[in-house]
């Protein structure tokens, strides 16, 4: 069957690998659609330490069910159901999931990136992994998946309605945080340096947008909040300055969440995470919690996602696609890849 595989750093092209070969716990899904992530493009760059190559990409899924094992519940998974599905593993044992945080799993391999993904004509994974619903179009269930990234932000953020919320970086995940965030009732201030993307923040439930390109961050979110900061910074770009910049601008007593991977070292003025008394937390992957939370939020059409998906193509332009995206990576939301 023919696959999306990115070769070395720089390098990604169409290729062909085994059918899999599932097993009698296991789905077997006909992937019909899967945008690129973040960590696709990072993939691309050689920049993630967490990728080994070759490797095929892809964790946000759209897929159908093809086939069931013997050992799955009739009752959870049928035949020709349109799924998306959860791309992590647990291991079950370590502290994270003795803590029922099996989300940042000590062991955890997510398809795509320390495993192969699901760029691809078929895939077979748990059936425990499988999340259906018949309200989603495919489009938006490829969306789940990063929305649902952002939307665990919001929940480690442990923001309410008495807050004001920053979200740095209006990516698909940061808009998931965007919607997180407002669907907690909070005051939500999306922070990016491209116009569109802020447009689209909105339409996701953010009250303001800040274009830290041409404008004063510090002065613009002063004014908003009557000379504090705001109470919650997430920041979802994966940048020194703005890891910096989360730290700099929240308010006293504040949270931190950083959702992205600083792709260089970050030198902080460390005595504002004592002087402010700070809560600085990370966030990774997502529960299946934040997968319904997603879900909900979508068939309740309370989301853009017509117009966060830039351009949907070919599996047999993927590889093109992933390489215009690295040029050009302002012009990109998201790229989904129509597979059947």
């Amino acid at each position: 069957m023919r696959a999306l595989r990115i070769d070395e750093p720089g390098r990604a092209s169409l290729t062909s690998v085994r059918e899999p070969e599932p097993g009698a716990g296991d789905v077997l899904l006909r992937v019909d659609r899967v945008g690129f992530c973040g960590s696709d493009l990072t993939t691309f760059r050689g920049l993630n330490p967490m990728v080994s190559y070759p490797r095929i990409p892809g964790h946000e899924i759209a897929a159908t069910v093809e086939w069931v094992g013997a050992e799955v519940p009739a009752e959870r998974v049928r035949v020709g159901a349109q799924v998306t599905v959860l791309p992590y593993t647990a291991c079950g044992l370590c502290a994270a999931c003795r803590r029922g945080r099996a989300n940042t799993c000590r062991g955890n391999q997510t398809m795509g990136v320390q495993r192969d993904g699901a760029m691809t004509e078929f895939v077979a994974v748990p059936w425990q992994k499988v999340l259906s619903t018949d309200r989603l179009s495919r489009r938006d269930l490829a969306l789940v998946e990063p929305l649902s990234v952002g939307w665990h932000a919001a929940a480690r953020a442990r923001v309410t309605s008495a807050d004001r919320v920053m979200v740095i970086g209006c990516g698909a995940v940061g808009l998931g945080a965007v919607a997180g965030a407002a669907a907690r009732g909070a005051e939500v201030v999306a922070v990016d340096v491209d116009d569109e993307k802020l447009t689209l923040a909105r339409l996701a439930g953010a009250a303001h947008g800040v274009n830290s390109r041409r404008s004063e961050l510090r002065e613009a979110l002063l004014a908003l909040g009557d000379g504090e900061g705001p109470d919650v910074a997430i920041e979802a770009v994966g940048l020194p300055e703005t890891f910096v910049s989360a730290v700099a601008e929240v308010a006293v007593a504040g949270r931190v969440v950083y959702i992205g991977y600083a792709k260089a070292p970050v030198s902080y003025d460390s005595s504002q995470f004592v002087r402010k008394e700070l809560d600085i937390l990370g966030s990774r992957n997502a529960t299946e919690q934040d997968f319904t939370g997603a879900m909900q939020l979508l068939s309740a059409g309370h989301f853009p996602a017509e117009r966060v998906v830039t351009r949907t193509v070919p599996l047999d332009e993927a590889a093109e696609a992933l390489r215009g995206w690295d040029a050009d990576p302002n012009r990109v939301t998201r790229i989904h890849v129509q597979i059947h």
